[in-house]
């Protein structure tokens, strides 16, 4: 028996659905690939559909996380990860938490109903290299992770520090 070979989509219910449309095309970049009144989907990259969106009029939105926490999607690097940071804010749309959790280096959002939405990038190069972190007594201690300032990142980024230096935890590098 083998698992899946990709995570495909996730679906959304709202009792507003043009408002979570817009938000979810505006952060993911995305493109309407079909759209009713009951439902759209969306996508923003060769798969038919990443997200999508189902009408429902006695949904209630909350700021409290429900059963699902979250959903992560991956930035290929810190740069595009911070890039994206700056484009959202640029539009209003700020992190409730940055954070490098030492696998990833994520910033949280809350969509207009209240689920979460992680945009990430990978620390590590390697698999190995991520399963030896899960191994050390580092993560052990602390496998929550270390908060990050966004605009701290951009700037030494700009400054010509290495990513793979910046990826790295700042309990582990100061050790």
């Amino acid at each position: 028996m083998s698992g899946p070979d990709k995570f495909a989509h996730v679906v959304y219910r709202s009792n507003d659905l043009p408002r979570l449309r817009d938000w979810y095309l505006t952060v993911l970049e995305a493109t309407v690939a079909f759209e009713n009144k009951f439902m759209c989907f969306i996508t923003y990259d060769d798969e038919h559909h990443r997200v999508a969106i189902v009408y429902d009029p006695k949904f209630t939105p909350s700021d409290q996380p429900r059963a699902v926490d979250h959903v992560a999607f991956t930035h290929g690097t810190l740069r595009a990860l911070v890039d994206n940071h700056d484009r959202l804010r640029g539009l209003g749309i700020e992190p409730y938490w940055t954070i490098n959790h030492g696998p990833t280096t994520s910033f949280y959002y809350r969509d207009p109903d209240g689920n979460g939405v992680e945009f990430q990038v990978d620390n590590y190069a390697t698999v190995e290299e991520l399963h030896q972190f899960f191994r050390s007594s580092h993560f052990a201690a602390n496998p929550v992770g270390m908060l990050v300032d966004p605009d701290d990142l951009r700037g030494r980024l700009d400054a010509g520090e290495p990513s793979s230096a910046l990826l790295l935890r700042a309990d582990i590098v100061n050790i």
